[in-house]
């Protein structure tokens, strides 16, 4: 394959663009570490302390999960509205439902203090963060690509693709500190910390993407404006909308697996210290942040797909086979390379070029709506109920080996759309000719011109 031409170098309002797309990223991801990693140490005993602790486990991973079942429609109703609209105005909205979502949160009361009060809370303040997360990604990605040159859009979007490892680094991080604290500050105070921080972020985010334009793509596009963008989507492009949930399974289902499952099983099942675990994701996460910009640019040269694939093949020799046993071993080293090795590159290849490769399936008029309800929809599948998938599974086998056989079934899937999603990255996202042509695989290709 031959190598795409040097991007020119990005203008002024495309590099704020894509540092409002971080900041966005950062916060969004920051609440589902926080909150992944609670429901896994903190949660069992904070808010369902009358259950025995299994039960405690599936209840609070039960939580975890209610929010995705409601980002699918924030990516309908907010999609709706900035493929109408425009992206700015409805992602002020997003940041302050799940910045503040996450605020509340820290302000929750006890089971020992409230009895069921506090989990219904959460609950229903999950439900409606789902809302404004299932609207964030789409937006959020577009603000970065949409004002993107041509040939550089795999490096802005991974940028916007590095507000995850930062809001890892910055989330683990300090739930590693509150974890130190003895147990009974922690579970009344300590874990609070981590929730309220959001707040600050919330407000940073806010303030710059208040003082954004419009992105170029949108205000440049002269197609037809879409009635009912989801409408369109399913009718016009429904092989699409499916190719791209499934491509993202291999990511959803390994992250999930080989870290929120992972730290309660390691802490459960084998008794060793979760600190093992929350450390060598917090080296990945770093060693990501080199990851990323480097298969961006290495997919606007050479192409999406063959980094794609490397990064499924990754996850699943890596994650579906060796994960386990290696951090059953209990050696601080080989931890943190498996972890390094599925985490850091087999789903960061991925998920660096994620949203560029997404956002080039779909024409600007659905785009945000499209991007919307395939990452949301292959988070519902996907996502939100793997840990809990993966405890019952290991709990009727007594053993690691289904989970991993979950992540390599979901692995092959994604393997299968990628190939049949064709190569995308030359594609315009302007639109400003018409529909685009359409590759035997169902992806979008457009000359450049």
């Amino acid at each position: 394959m031959s190598a795409s031409p040097t991007a020119p170098a990005p203008s002024v309002t495309s590099r704020r663009a894509t540092f409002a797309a971080f900041t966005g990223a950062f916060l969004e991801w920051y609440d589902f570490w926080i909150y992944g990693t609670a429901a896994a140490l903190v949660f069992p005993q904070v808010f369902f302390s009358n259950a025995s602790p299994t039960v405690a486990l599936l209840q609070s991973f039960g939580t975890f999960a209610v929010a995705f079942l409601t980002r699918p429609l924030g990516a309908i109703i907010f999609g709706h509205f900035g493929d109408r609209i425009g992206r700015r105005p409805v992602l002020l909205i997003t940041v302050f439902l799940i910045g503040g979502g996450t605020f509340l949160m820290g302000l929750l009361p006890s089971y020992a203090v409230a009895g069921g009060l506090g989990a219904t809370l959460l609950i229903a303040l999950r439900l409606v963060q789902g809302i404004g997360i299932g609207g964030e990604y789409g937006g959020g990605s577009l603000l970065a690509l949409e004002n993107a040159p041509r040939g550089g859009r795999g490096l802005a979007g991974s940028f916007h693709q590095l507000g995850t490892p930062a809001a890892l680094l910055a989330s683990t991080g300090i739930f590693a500190v509150v974890t130190m604290l003895p147990d009974e500050a922690l579970f009344t105070w300590g874990w609070r910390i981590p929730f309220l921080l959001s707040g600050p972020f919330l407000l940073l985010g806010f303030y710059i993407r208040k003082h954004l334009p419009e992105t170029a793509a949108f205000t440049e596009d002269s197609t037809a404006q879409k009635r009912a963008p989801l409408f369109a989507l399913l009718v016009e492009q429904p092989k699409v909308v499916l190719i791209g949930i499934g491509a993202r399974m291999a990511d959803a289902v390994t992250f999930n697996i080989i870290n929120v499952f992972a730290v309660s099983w390691v802490t459960s099942t084998l008794g060793m210290d979760s600190g093992l675990i929350l450390t060598g994701f917090v080296i990945s996460a770093a060693v990501q942040l080199f990851v990323l910009p480097a298969a961006g640019r290495v997919s606007d040269r050479f192409g999406r797909r063959p980094v794609y694939l490397t990064g499924i093949v990754i996850c699943a020799i890596g994650g579906g086979l060796l994960y386990f046993p290696v951090i059953s071993l209990g050696n601080a080293l080989s931890t943190w390379a498996i972890i390094i090795l599925v985490h850091a590159f087999g789903t960061g290849l991925m998920f660096s070029i994620q949203s560029a490769l997404f956002a080039e399936l779909f024409g600007t008029r659905v785009r945000y709506t499209g991007l919307g309800i395939v990452y949301q929809g292959s988070a519902l599948i996907g996502g939100g109920p793997t840990p809990a998938i993966a405890v019952g599974l290991t709990a009727l086998a007594g053993s690691w080996w289904p989970a991993g056989a979950y992540l390599i079934l979901a692995c092959g899937i994604s393997a299968l759309c990628i190939w049949w999603a064709g190569e995308t990255y030359r594609t315009d996202l302007a639109d400003r000719d018409g529909e685009p042509s359409t590759t035997a695989g169902g992806a979008r290709e457009v000359e450049a011109r």
